[in-house]
């Protein structure tokens, strides 16, 4: 038999564990601290939900030549859609505070300290001044 390394090796299964779990936990805390912002260029100052929803809404009126039937229909799909979103971002933020907290009951007092160090770093390498 050869002595070489296989998957079925719990050291290696272990291993690759280990780095798929810290992969997904700097994940989460990049994209909590602003990273999914900047990634996708979200302006701070990004017109609400309501204002764009009606943008939208005119333009598909004026350019689709919509009816005032149609034009309501679209309305509720576009406010579906927007709850629908809103819900997954709140889904998002449950996911990323539990992803939070298993990693902080890991961590020992002093790894703790260090570890809200690392993060208070991120958030200004990010451009995000507010902490969640």
């Amino acid at each position: 038999m050869s002595n070489s390394p296989s998957i079925g090796n719990p050291r290696i299964a272990t291993t690759l564990l280990l780095v798929f779990c810290a992969g997904a936990a700097v994940g989460m805390l990049g994209m909590q601290y602003g990273l999914h912002d900047r990634l996708h260029k979200v302006a701070a100052a990004a017109p609400t939900r309501d204002s764009s929803h009606d943008a939208v809404l005119r333009d598909f009126k004026t350019k689709l030549d919509l009816s005032t039937e149609q034009t309501d229909q679209i309305s509720v799909v576009l406010q579906d859609y927007s709850h629908y979103y809103d819900s997954l971002q709140d889904q998002l933020d449950d996911l990323r505070s539990t992803g939070l907290n298993r990693i902080l009951q890991i961590l020992q007092p002093g790894q703790r300290e260090k570890f809200e160090k690392m993060r208070a770093e991120l958030v200004p390498q990010l451009g995000d001044e507010s902490k969640k």
